[in-house]
């Protein structure tokens, strides 16, 4: 089978696309990515040495994981192997890992096997190769633009070094892109190129780390330009701008990015930070989430965070959910925006979740506790013979609206308003409730005051 790396030969370089062309054939001309590959580290000393462990590289597009792999199987003694999980099959897996044993067998040579897009396998396949990587058959490499700890089985990522590749710096796009534009063998060096330097900036900005990106637009710009009268192309900002075009909004909705997104925006509204906040909701629309789904964070967010100390922004929160569940984008984006904005900006409490979580973790964990028998119901024919729902004191009757009695067989703490927005006012309250309370009072005294607890 062909591997990913081999070009056939009757193939003319100049149907090969500028950004595989580009390819670094050695460490040395790699690009980016020094925590992982700066001088004396673990995975430099590795390919080096020709000794690599199974890997795992996972990151964006264009960064690299492709890239180094061409360089391991460049440098490597053993035999390289290469599929592309989006369009191979288990079976062939099987038939490279059949090779691998009887080249094992007759030779000692190891072998090598990368798969791109490894995330494109499900578990079931992954473990179909288990065996094999643990008992050194063969050498995993995947590529993944997925959390492999999402989208890789724990007993392959147990048994393999995982390394992030990050989205690279402007500097390096702009070492890359000026590498091709004087490569005569791989790269534009054959073109006569008046590179704007503003333009050469705005690729490397609009390509967000992506290096293949940044060489794709790089090289449609130069070939779709004409030269001018001295056979001198020009290629300026305006050719940037074109080649670029709109930036495409990473945002896979079902891995990392949208649970970063997401817990992105929910703790800028939770820190009060209202233009952090739509920044992360406008990602979120742009990339086409569903605005139900952002509804439902908002109103999780109104009642975790702001709770009672502004009971007007879940209010708030619900209706937007409501709105946008009926209105659709994009005029949902309105009131989603007008909701988020007024819970990043609302006083925050969070002392209804905390009472919520603790009274929940006491049912768990500690006695269950028998409802009072006066508190029971007692509308039934027999109850009172059975205690049930009697001597029950109703608040109403009493002076305050309010009475001594028990409520629960052992006190507990559970709420504890904080001092932000409305629930001072609910602390005052509570405040004078338990001095009323802790006055004595009996019960027999059915005269109603005028007065009310506030």
């Amino acid at each position: 089978m062909e591997t990913l790396f081999e070009l056939e030969k009757e193939e003319s370089k100049k149907e090969v696309p500028l950004a595989m062309r580009m390819r670094p054939r050695n460490l040395q001309e790699f690009v980016g990515q020094k925590h992982i590959l700066q001088e004396g580290s673990l995975l430099q000393r590795a390919i080096l040495s020709d000794r690599i462990s199974s890997l795992i590289f996972f990151g964006p597009s264009g960064t690299g994981k492709t890239a180094l792999a061409y360089i391991i199987a460049n440098s490597t003694k053993g035999s390289f192997k290469s599929l592309n999980a989006v369009t191979s099959f288990l079976a062939d897996v099987r038939n490279i890992i059949a090779e691998a044993r009887e080249r094992r067998r007759i030779n000692k040579k190891r072998t090598i096997l990368f798969i791109d897009e490894l995330h494109h396998f499900n578990k079931s396949q992954q473990d179909a190769f288990m065996a094999d990587v643990e008992d050194g058959t063969i050498i995993l490499i995947g590529a993944t633009v997925h959390n492999p700890y999402f989208a890789i089985n724990s007993p392959l990522l147990s048994r393999s070094l995982v390394f992030e590749f990050k989205p690279l710096e402007e500097k390096d796009l702009l070492v890359i892109m000026k590498r091709a534009l004087l490569d005569k063998e791989g790269g534009l060096g054959n073109f006569r190129v008046r590179m704007e330097e503003e333009a050469l900036h705005h690729l490397a900005k609009q390509s967000e780390g992506d290096a293949r990106r940044a060489l794709n637009a790089l090289e449609i710009g130069v070939l779709t330009t004409r030269p001018d009268k001295q056979g001198m192309i020009q290629f300026t900002l305006a050719v940037a701008e074109e080649s670029i075009q709109r930036k495409v909004v990473l945002y896979d909705k079902d891995e990392d990015e949208h649970y970063n997104t997401i817990s992105a925006f929910i703790k800028s509204m939770r820190g009060s930070d209202p233009d952090a906040t739509l920044y992360w909701l406008a990602k979120m629309i742009v990339a086409g989430e569903d605005p139900r789904f952002i509804a439902r964070r908002i109103v999780i967010c109104a009642a975790e965070d702001v709770g009672n100390a502004d009971p007007q922004a879940l209010v708030l929160a619900n209706s937007a959910l409501q709105v946008s569940e009926f209105v659709g984008m994009p005029e949902a984006k309105i009131p989603l925006a007008q909701a988020a904005v007024y819970v990043a900006t609302c006083p925050k409490s969070n002392s209804s979740y905390l009472g919520i979580e603790k009274a929940i973790a006491d049912v768990e964990k500690g006695k269950t506790l028998e409802v009072p028998k006066h508190l029971q119901v007692g509308s039934y024919k027999g109850a009172e013979k059975l205690g049930r729902g009697q001597n029950y004191l109703y608040p109403h009757n009493y002076k305050d609206h309010l009475i001594k009695q028990e409520y629960i067989p052992e006190r507990k703490k559970y709420y504890q308003p904080s001092g932000m927005g409305y629930e001072k006012v609910i602390r005052e309250r509570m405040e004078k409730l338990e001095k009323l309370i802790k006055s004595g009072r009996k019960g027999k005294d059915s005269q109603k005051s005028s007065e009310t607890a506030q």
